[in-house]
């Protein structure tokens, strides 16, 4: 299997020829791909992936490695993903580094398959099953994106696969005590003047409306 690993060192690279090379990583030409594969490994940024703080913030790089192998007209890549993402916590709402760590494993298929039908999507599928090494059988149920041109693009495939690996609700703690409802302090950091004085729920509110309208003679 051909590798290219690149490692971003900005000592020996100038700004120009480390930008063509990150785009060479997320770019390869689908000529190298072959069915021995491609392997490709580099630290690349949230700007270079196209994650925007807005999806997802990282901090530093990210570290990305891929195999690709092309089988008949259908690209299978693999790979892992690790680093840091910062994230907010949905209880006490401070942010915290979160470790950034999964694998992924896709399909690209040429653009002109797209407009194909459903049924015959899955007869291309199942006539590949047939055909494929077992390993390969077990990937049919990839992610499946498309390619046009002489080039694979692999930023908007590792963007989508960072913002689908984020967790719905996440806490910088399984044991974060959140905030204070009403005061909002940071529990974590300490208990608050609130917490002494227990919130009255709505019957403690009617008993003392009740005890207000009492006689006086009734008491």
């Amino acid at each position: 299997m051909k590798s290219v690993l690149v490692d971003f060192d900005v000592s020996r690279w100038g700004g120009n020829a480390l930008s063509r090379m990150t785009m060479d990583i997320l770019t390869p030409k689908i000529v190298d791909i072959t069915a021995e594969g491609l392997s490709l490994s580099a630290d690349l940024t949230g700007e270079e992936l196209g994650v925007a703080d807005a999806d997802v913030s990282i901090r530093g790089t990210v570290a990305v490695g891929l195999d690709l192998r092309a089988i008949e007209h259908t690209i299978y890549v693999v790979g892992v993903v690790e680093g840091t993402a910062i994230r907010q916590c949905v209880r006490c709402l401070k942010d915290f580094d979160d470790p950034l760590a999964f694998s992924l494993r896709v399909v690209y298929e040429r653009e002109a398959k797209a407009t194909a039908s459903a049924s015959k999507r899955d007869d291309i599928r199942k006539k590949k099953a047939t055909t494929l090494p077992e390993v390969e059988q077990e990937k049919q149920d990839d992610d499946l994106y498309y390619f046009t041109g002489d080039h694979l693009e692999l930023a908007p495939m590792l963007r989508e696969q960072v913002i689908l690996a984020s967790p719905m609700h996440p806490l910088c703690s399984d044991a974060c005590l959140g905030l204070c409802p009403r005061c909002g302090k940071n529990l974590n950091e300490g208990p608050c003047q609130c917490a002494a004085e227990p919130m009255e729920g709505p019957f403690q509110v009617l008993r003392t409306i009740k005890e207000k309208l009492r006689e006086p003679g009734d008491r």
